[in-house]
């Protein structure tokens, strides 16, 4: 038997927000949504999906207190302001400090295939 994963996501935006529940829900991942950032620790999850904000030193700040909300788990940082085909592991993703970048708008695909990755089917 496979366990089921749980995924928080941080995204402000509505439609987005409910965008990622669905195709992840879909996928058989369990999804909740996080706490306002920088509220403490949230429940233990697998994965933490956040959409960061520009400029640089505020994306930095929000996925450091997401973090420091979910120490020790990997994140996915999404964003408009990243540029499309930007290497999901590469330098932003380092500098950043998470295991994956996706550049927004993304597909289906792209969100599942960098979850995978991360976490498995």
């Amino acid at each position: 038997m496979i366990a089921v994963r749980d995924i928080v996501i941080y995204e402000e935006d509505f439609l987005t927000r409910a965008l990622l529940q669905e195709w992840l829900g879909e996928a058989g991942y369990r999804v909740r949504i996080g706490n306002s950032r920088g509220a403490g620790r949230d429940a233990p999850c697998d994965l933490v999906i956040v959409s960061v904000y520009m400029p640089k030193q505020a994306g930095a700040r929000c996925v450091h207190d997401v973090q420091a909300a979910h120490p020790g788990t990997p994140v996915i940082a999404i964003s408009g302001q990243f540029r499309p085909g930007l290497a999901a592991a590469g330098a932003t993703a380092q500098a950043l400090g998470v295991r994956h970048v996706v550049a927004k708008p993304f597909n289906r695909q792209d969100l599942l295939e960098s979850v995978r990755v991360i976490i498995g089917p």
